[in-house]
């Protein structure tokens, strides 16, 4: 059984970190669908009292959203490629269009959960609803009796009001429901209108073709899978010998002594070599030739990380 879950996490992690980007953010958001809905229902209780309804509704809104775009950032390799970069290198290698590519491609993949759970937030209204119920105007509502005030509005939103009110409180509701997902409708349209012209800019600004970028994408994904998958066998295999080392002998099951008889371990990689594979990579090519990676520059030998009299860079950064 743990042989099991543990094969199904490393799918699901490997599929997650897949090329095709838009499959992973449709994931994301309909994981945040659902955890939105969750929360809703289990959750999510109006206070129903002057100046806390504010604050909670808000909150309910916000706070999830902004932990989901902290996540967002955490889980983006981008984000650990420019620390290593600003560690390592430092940024004086990068023009200012492509520092801004770089923080527009993290904060844009760190967007789609929380602007995910803005929207649905939003069309179901109910945060909404808590949050701004008791600054409605009662002069708005048509003969509203005058004795009651923001207190009793502010209780709008959990149906404990007089009956006396109960249609003034579906009005009350039916405008703010209205207002909220106008608002989700509106920030839908906004995403989808700068997705669209990303996307553009993206491909009209490219130097690549349509063709070379599909390449690079797919040659991106084959070195990573490859690289980490090799990782995996050639850190088993020198603790296999280190272990032995020390032991005297090591306990290794069929797979293990077949993969340390077929590819023997003599040595571990310098750090220089780490450093030189490690961080932002910016697709360049060198005496008309294209340098797809870190790795790939390395294997070539080409030294630096700025442009050379031999080599061109183009402002262009994977996504």
């Amino acid at each position: 059984m743990a042989a099991l879950i543990a094969e199904n996490f490393r799918f699901l992690s490997l599929f997650f970190k897949s090329k095709d980007v838009m499959i992973f953010n449709g994931l994301v958001a309909l994981g945040t669908v659902g955890s939105e809905e969750l929360f809703s229902v289990v959750a999510f209780n109006c206070p129903c009292s002057p100046a806390r309804n504010y604050i909670y509704g808000l909150a309910a809104i916000g706070v999830p959203a902004l932990a989901l775009f902290l996540i967002g950032v955490i889980w983006n390799n981008h984000t650990w490629n420019l620390v290593a970069e600003c560690h390592k290198r430092g940024t004086k290698n990068f023009s200012a269009a492509a520092t801004f590519l770089l923080f527009g491609s993290i904060m844009g993949r760190a967007s789609v959960a929380p602007i995910t759970w803005s929207v649905i937030s939003l069309l179901r209204g109910e945060a909404y609803i808590c949050a701004l119920s008791e600054f409605v105007k009662p002069s708005s509502l048509d003969k509203f009796p005058a004795e009651y005030g923001a207190e009793v509005l502010a209780k709008f939103p959990c149906r404990d009001v007089p009956a006396n009110l109960t249609k003034f409180r579906d009005e009350v509701t039916r405008r703010l429901r209205y207002e909220s997902q106008l608002f989700g409708w509106l920030l839908i349209g906004i995403v989808a209108v700068l997705v669209f012209l990303t996307k553009c800019l993206k491909h009209c600004c490219s130097p690549l073709s349509y063709r070379q970028e599909a390449y690079w994408a797919q040659y991106r994904s084959n070195e990573d899978k490859l690289f980490r998958r090799t990782a995996e066998v050639h850190s088993r295999i020198l603790a296999a010998k280190n272990v032995k080392q020390f032991f005297g002998f090591v306990a290794l099951d069929k797979e293990e002594k077949e993969l340390v008889q077929e590819f023997p371990v003599e040595g571990v990689q310098p750090s220089p070599q780490w450093n030189a594979i490690t961080g932002v990579y910016i697709y360049r090519e060198n005496k008309g030739f294209p340098l797809y990676s870190r790795l790939h520059k390395w294997a070539k030998g080409v030294e630096g990380n700025g442009p050379t009299p031999e080599g061109h860079e183009l402002l262009f950064l994977a996504s």
